[in-house]
């Protein structure tokens, strides 16, 4: 199933960039983000390393030339240590569940790049509606064909 929404995330994501021009955090990213629907923490973690990724990208903008593959490569970077940051960090101050921890290491700077380039609120809104909408679109793949 996890195959099957990826896919079905990025047929949503290329769509609903055709359609508005608004980018939903890049093409996989709805994907990723339908498959811990169920789990809405990690999203919300997620989102949280992008924005923490974005602010420190525009701190070190003031001081490094970033832009192109290099701002690219250091948003996912950031991303990815912002992620790393919670795996580590988490567990020792939270006694609760597990679960919370971001989305993959890639997605967070993916969304990042994307909220750097565009305004937030386009971003977001794109993300939420292309992740709901292929969350419910396997969804009823599952109800029909099985």
């Amino acid at each position: 199933m996890a195959l099957e929404t990826l896919l079905v995330g990025v047929v949503v994501a290329l769509a609903f960039i055709e359609i508005s021009g608004v980018w939903p955090g890049g093409i996989i990213v709805p994907g990723y983000l339908a498959l811990s629907l169920d789990r809405p923490e990690r999203a919300a973690w997620t989102l949280a390393a992008a924005f923490l990724a974005l602010g420190l990208y525009r701190l070190l903008g003031r001081y490094l030339l970033l832009f192109g593959r290099r701002r690219f490569a250091v948003m996912l970077l950031l991303g990815a240590a912002w992620a790393a940051a919670g795996v580590i960090l988490l567990p020792r101050l939270a006694s609760g569940p597990s679960d919370l921890r971001v989305v993959g290491w890639v997605i967070p700077g993916l969304i990042a790049n994307q909220l750097g380039r565009q305004k937030p609120l386009p971003t977001l809104a794109g993300l939420a509606t292309c992740t709901i909408a292929t969350h419910f679109i396997v969804q009823l793949g599952m109800v029909l064909f099985q």
